[in-house]
């Protein structure tokens, strides 16, 4: 095994395919993540982008090869689309951040770092007020920060989001917007996004690829979202009248 350096990609993905209930939810999939740039993944519904998430995150079985080259922590941070809680159980925001921050039990108390910890976690995320609100009255934008809160701690090597701003109001969506932005800018962490927003896709997006089972287009975000045939493929919410 060589080490890897800082050309290669962070994660090289070979010959991917899952097969649930004998379909194929992927297909022969290939592509390169390269180190420090957000990579965005579009395509329609039912398109595998959540699969390649779960598959890259080892949640799934799948054949084919995933390459994680990692340099520094080798950690990974993950958002995901939806996140139910059970709202008859008593855990604050600061519990849930807690959980893994401490050995003894949260029922008995945070101990002084964990609670430093989680104040840190949300400042970072602008919402150090919410510390003891129950987890489940949160709003959809307030509970996706706490989870953003949550992968950015270790700072992750890999940071993959699924459709981070699906829902959210505009202020929520621009939040997160700016702070990927950040998160980009470090130069520390590699972003994979699913996302259905080609407006945010050309705001943010480094690559692009075009997943329909299998890579339809991949390459700079202009190259693809200009190509022949590849907005055709993607949920019908004006696409081309967002890239103007």
């Amino acid at each position: 095994m060589t080490e890897a350096t800082a050309d290669d990609p962070l994660v090289g993905i070979e010959h991917l395919a899952v097969i649930r209930n004998r379909e194929a939810i992927l297909d022969n999939v290939s592509l390169q993540i390269a180190r420090h740039q957000l990579h965005v993944l579009v395509g329609p519904n039912g398109a595998g982008k959540s699969t390649l998430l779960s598959a890259i995150l080892g949640l799934i079985p799948f054949s084919g090869r995933i390459l994680l080259n990692w340099q520094a922590s080798g950690a990974i941070g993950y958002v995901p689309q939806t996140f139910v809680v059970d709202a008859t159980l008593p855990v604050t925001v600061e519990d849930f951040l807690a959980l893994t921050r401490q050995r003894r039990p949260i029922c008995l108390g945070l101990t002084r770092g964990a609670r430093q910890t989680v104040h840190r976690l949300l400042e970072r995320v602008a919402l150090p007020e919410i510390a003891r609100r129950p987890l489940a009255v949160l709003s959809g934008g307030e509970l996706r920060r706490v989870l953003l809160a949550h992968a950015l701690d270790p700072e992750p090597e890999l940071l993959l989001l699924d459709e981070p701003t699906a829902g959210l109001d505009e202020g929520s969506a621009a939040w997160l917007e700016d702070t990927l932005k950040v998160i980009r800018q470090s130069g520390r962490t590699t972003v994979v996004m699913a996302s259905h927003d080609l407006e945010q896709v050309r705001r943010l997006a480094d690559r692009v690829t075009v997943l329909d089972r299998r890579v339809v287009a991949q390459g700079s975000t202009d190259t693809v979202l200009t190509k022949t045939g590849v907005l055709d493929l993607l949920p019908s919410q004006s696409p081309r009248a967002a890239l103007r």
